[in-house]
């Protein structure tokens, strides 16, 4: 089955490690066979992995765009997942689980899109704390 992407302008894609940008007008791409492919937008840069879950992001991302070190990334990465599922809820903690099957069977790309929800429900739970201790006494 065909993949069809439609690439807003300007847009960037990674297929199978080569950077793609489209020009300046909306553009419709089919993939007839399997590529590792990834939007720009699903990137994240080694100095936005600052968290726990955005680091095993950043291995899971490593590994879909850097096929040769795919087999040296694996453990880490389960290792990194099962680190993380006694701190998050049963409800967050199934799409960690989701991410880690996903890697199992070499499908990166959906590993990360597992991994999305949990991200924000990281980024919630770090905008809580850093929000101003008597801010937090008032909604109380």
């Amino acid at each position: 089955m065909a993949l069809r992407l439609t690439l807003k302008p300007n847009e960037k894609i990674v297929i199978n490690g080569c950077v793609i940008r489209n020009a300046d007008r909306r553009q419709t791409l089919t993939i007839e066979n399997y590529a590792d492919v990834v939007r720009g937008s699903d990137l994240l840069d080694e100095a936005g992995a600052a968290t726990p879950v955005k680091k095993v992001y950043f291995f899971i991302q490593s590994a879909l765009l850097r096929p040769e070190i795919r087999d040296d990334l694996t453990p880490v990465i389960q290792k990194s997942l099962a680190e993380l599922v006694p701190i998050f809820n049963e409800r967050i903690a199934g799409h960690i689980f989701e991410a880690a099957n996903h890697v199992s069977t070499a499908n990166y790309y959906k590993a990360l899109r597992a991994l999305r929800e949990v991200m924000r429900y990281e980024d919630d739970l770090m905008a809580l704390l850093a929000r101003p201790r008597d801010t937090l006494d008032a909604a109380e």
